[in-house]
């Protein structure tokens, strides 16, 4: 595999996804997504910014201390390609030292801003951090424009299989509409048998599996 492959999904048997949100932690919506998960039994992987957590640290706790992943998202959401190797390196390292404060581990997984990334960029995020890059299956629901509810399930709805990485937002805007459309994805998923894990567990899953 090369170091520069996002991984959208992965090869899985078993009924399991992961849903991930973006950009947050978020004294507002982040809470209730916890309570949405909480409700159905459920995890899920926080990709967070370091100045977000900054803000908003009570919150970030919060989603460790209710069993979800922490994944890196940079420390000011930037175009990772258009930085330089010393920038790219400052932009992951302050975001890992933050999560480690909130978790007390190195996170596994991050996600590029924006899905962007770069041979060059992953010769250190990959090559020297040890990240794999998440992406997701359902970009076409686009919930960061805030186009309606039906439009995020639907849009989510035709890209689950076993094995798909879902990709929301917590963080930023006003994410009512995400919070409704995860609402109602995650009650179907866990009526039709699905299990929700985290991006971690997704990926150990695969490997066990191969």
């Amino acid at each position: 595999m090369s170091s520069y492959q996002v991984i959208n999904e992965v090869s899985l048997r078993e009924k399991a996804v992961a849903f991930t949100f973006d950009d947050g932690p978020n004294p507002i919506y982040t809470p209730q997504v916890l309570e949405i998960f909480q409700e159905v039994q459920g995890k899920a992987t926080f990709f967070m910014i370091g100045t977000q957590i900054e803000k908003s640290l009570e919150t970030a706790k919060a989603v460790h201390e209710h069993g979800h992943e922490i994944g890196n998202h940079t420390y000011s959401h930037p175009h990772l390609p258009e930085l330089s190797s010393e920038e790219v390196r400052r932009e992951m390292q302050l975001t890992e030292e933050l999560i480690q404060q909130v978790t007390g581990a190195k996170p596994k997984v991050y996600r590029p801003p924006y899905i962007d990334t770069s041979e060059e960029v992953a010769a250190i995020t990959a090559g020297e951090f040890g990240y794999p890059a998440i992406g997701a299956v359902n970009g076409a629901a686009t919930d960061w424009e805030m186009p309606g509810v039906a439009h995020i399930v639907e849009k989510t709805r035709e890209q689950i299989r076993p094995g798909s990485i879902l990709l929301f937002h917590d963080g930023f805007d006003d994410r009512s509409q995400t919070v409704e459309a995860v609402r109602i994805l995650a009650a179907e998923l866990t009526a039709a048998g699905y299990r929700l894990v985290t991006v971690s567990e997704l990926l150990a899953l695969s490997a066990a599996e191969a």
